[in-house]
């Protein structure tokens, strides 16, 4: 269980403590997508998701790092000016390690910020990048999301019995 613990949980992208992390010697953010950044249904970069980039690009290499296709993701790497991985298959690891390599990465220079444990946050637990769970930002999801939610329910249960992860107690 402890691989769906995120290191760090918060309400928003926006409730980041982004110096904090610069101060830890983070370089990247890897932001998902869908409920993350934007909801599932919103095909553009919002004037609010622009502005907080614009201000973290000046600290960070910011990658959006989401399962969703490259026509999904066009519109944000034009928009926004980031280097997206399209089709990651998060929470598998290949694109992740790709990112290491390609960017001359180090796991402990990196965070990942999602708003799913069962891809976002295991997938970055597994590679050793510290890990950030928001709230899902959008009542709408795909078939697959539901499924994930679904299943999720069973890890949140577990680790709230145990006092670890419990959902609207943010922590950094």
């Amino acid at each position: 269980m402890d691989q769906f613990i995120p290191d760090m949980y918060q309400k928003s992208i926006y409730d980041i403590d982004y110096n904090k992390l610069k101060k830890k010697g983070i370089k990247c953010l890897l932001f998902d997508l869908d409920n993350t950044l934007v909801p599932v249904n919103v095909a553009v970069p919002t004037k609010k998701v622009k502005e907080l980039f614009v201000m973290l690009e000046r600290d960070f290499k910011i990658i959006i790092l989401s399962n969703s296709g490259k026509k999904r993701l066009t519109p944000f790497k034009e928009g926004l000016n980031v280097d997206v991985s399209a089709s990651s298959r998060k929470p598998f690891k290949k694109k992740y390690l790709k990112i290491i390599s390609l960017y001359q990465l180090k796991v402990h220079e990196m965070v990942a910020i999602g708003d799913q444990l069962l891809t976002d946050i295991y997938g970055a637990n597994r590679v050793g990048i510290t890990s950030i769970l928001v709230h899902p930002i959008g009542d709408y999801e795909k078939w697959c999301t539901k499924i994930n939610r679904f299943l999720e329910g069973f890890v949140y249960r577990r680790l709230r019995k145990k006092g670890i992860l419990i959902k609207g107690e943010y922590y950094d």
